[in-house]
């Protein structure tokens, strides 16, 4: 199934609920927000307490990244503040099948996140235990960044290894998707799409978002 995950850090945030409901209303069926923390990458971004403030306003599930070190000490307050999916760096976790096992023992469900340069096979251990394995296809840090295409190739890389192991993970993408890159990762076989810039309009353009989110599906589902 042909997911948008919209992400959160290319909307309004003065009217995040109403960016939120346009999304939605356009087809997305999961909510991505990017929490980082100005050390693992060089932006700052949102909490568990932004997390806490959309959990009212919509019943699509919260899907967090977590670009952020030391994960596992913020693991419980994202529970609490509603989270229902963690994605964690691999390469910002020293005991990595402990922190999966975290997200999983405080009811949410776990996924793993590589960067650009980590190869695909050193997720091989812990794939049995994931939900969603999140291949980034931008360097993390910023949203608006260009789509680097040797993502495809590492998605078509996982989606054998899916196959292969017989598990039934999603594979997410993240960065630089948008109408023009999808129907590549949805061929190779990502289907959690995540969006931002692709998906919400401008500000004095807000009424597009709509029509944006459902023209993105068009494109992706048509690929699939």
């Amino acid at each position: 199934m042909i997911e948008l995950a919209f992400s959160i850090l290319a909307a309004d945030f003065a009217h995040l609920a109403d960016e939120i409901h346009r999304a939605e209303r356009g087809g997305g069926t999961i909510v991505h927000v990017d929490v980082m923390d100005g050390h693992f990458v060089p932006n700052i971004t949102f909490g568990p307490p932004v997390v806490k403030a959309i959990r009212p306003i919509t019943k699509l599930p919260l899907d967090c990244h977590l670009m952020i070190e030391n994960a596992d000490e913020y693991i419980p307050a994202f529970a609490e503040a509603g989270a229902d999916m963690i994605g964690v760096q691999l390469e910002a976790c020293r005991h990595l099948n402990r922190t999966l096992q975290l997200i999983i023992d405080h009811g949410m469900l776990p996924g793993v996140v590589i960067n650009p340069a980590t190869p695909v096979e050193m997720l091989s251990e812990v794939l049995p235990m994931v939900h969603h394995v999140l291949v980034m296809s931008v360097n993390p840090g910023f949203g608006g960044q260009k789509f680097l295409p040797q993502s495809v190739s590492r998605i078509r890389h996982l989606s054998r290894l899916r196959e292969e192991l017989g598990l039934n993970f999603r594979i997410e993408v993240d960065g630089g998707i948008a109408h023009d890159t999808v129907a590549s990762v949805v061929e190779a076989g990502a289907d959690m799409l995540v969006a931002g810039s692709a998906i919400f309009a401008p500000p004095e353009q807000s009424g597009t978002t709509e029509e944006n989110a459902r023209d993105f599906l068009r494109v992706a589902r048509a690929a699939s």
